[in-house]
């Protein structure tokens, strides 16, 4: 799993070179995609400067104002069998809808060749989370031809370079602050709070990566919501069961940064830490706090020696739901 963190750079950069062709709109855009993917889709729309609404739908179906609109939309699904796409993928197709595919191959793959819907295909064998510079390269290629984003190439290489730098030769800053971060982190829950925008995305990214590669719980807070509900419930002795990170972009509000030093200040926990964001563009200042969380990740997981990289409870859980469809 290291080597796949060490990897994210070379995945944003083959974004660069992608042949992705198509029509500037001003209908909304509604991005499909679950788990790792919608991650992905999420990060690439952070980049939005166009006037089209951007949405990441992450259930079933499509939201219900999406045929009345004329949406287009982007399936994104690393598989190309994540059900939750293929379904909203029908209904699109049934609605009449314009839709491009991101995917590695799978049901997604098929039904791209059978009715000649444009798909741009990610490299295959990995994990979907392992594969997220693949796949935010990909839709922000996408998202670029549809005039959602003004310069995806130029963001994709700062953010490619930005990466580079922090994990250096396997020694950079970001290996060692996760490395560190990590040891506040064994043996508690983790809660993540970011400004809402790139933190808050981040911060689910770190989030999603404790989950999976390191197999803890986790959660994540927004500031600056958690401040007005949140914040009153860490009373008590519960609080040293817990770990925070704050992270920090400088592109948020001054009063989100000034509400994250009172909340750090606030709370009565003993393990915390905070990173901060690197960069000019969205896409890079994500992948700037990500990659901590990436490290950090692994690194809970070596220290408490699990094996990042398999996700049976995952697994298990989608052949029950494939055997009930049968």
């Amino acid at each position: 799993m290291m080597d796949h963190v060490v990897e994210l750079p070379a995945q944003l950069r083959w974004g660069i070179d992608l042949g992705v062709t198509g029509q500037a709109t001003d209908r909304p855009v509604v991005l499909l995609g679950m788990g790792g993917s919608a991650m992905a889709a999420t990060v690439a729309g952070l980049a939005t400067t166009g006037s089209a609404p951007i949405i990441v739908h992450r259930s079933y179906g499509l939201p219900g104002w999406a045929e009345e609109a004329a949406a287009v939309v982007v399936a994104v699904s690393y598989s190309g069998n994540t059900e939750e796409v293929l379904s909203g993928v029908d209904a699109a197709l049934s609605a009449h809808l314009d839709v491009s595919i991101v995917a590695s191959g799978g049901r997604l793959a098929e039904i791209a060749s059978e009715r000649s819907i444009p798909i741009v295909p990610v490299p295959a064998g990995l994990q979907p989370r392992a594969g997220v510079g693949y796949q935010t390269a990909a839709v922000a290629r996408v998202l670029e031809a549809f005039g959602s984003i003004a310069d995806a190439i130029g963001q994709l290489a700062e953010a490619a370079d930005v990466v580079d730098g922090l994990l250096g030769n396997g020694d950079g800053p970001a290996i060692e602050q996760g490395t560190t971060v990590a040891k506040g982190l064994d043996n508690r829950t983790t809660i993540i709070y970011g400004g809402y925008g790139v933190g808050s995305t981040a911060a689910y990214r770190w989030k999603t990566q404790l989950n999976e590669n390191a197999k803890v719980p986790a959660y994540v807070g927004v500031v600056p919501e958690m401040n007005h509900n949140e914040l009153e419930g860490w009373r008590g002795p519960a609080a040293a069961r817990f770990a925070i990170v704050y992270l920090t972009d400088e592109h948020d509000h001054p009063r989100i940064l000034r509400r994250m030093e009172l909340s750090a200040a606030t709370i009565p926990v003993a393990a915390t830490a905070t990173v901060a964001s690197s960069g000019a563009g969205p896409i890079a200042r994500f992948f700037s706090l990500a990659v901590v969380g990436d490290v950090a990740s692994v690194a809970v997981a070596e220290n408490a020696g699990t094996d990042p990289m398999p996700v049976d409870i995952l697994e298990g859980f989608k052949t029950t739901l494939r055997k009930e469809n049968h």
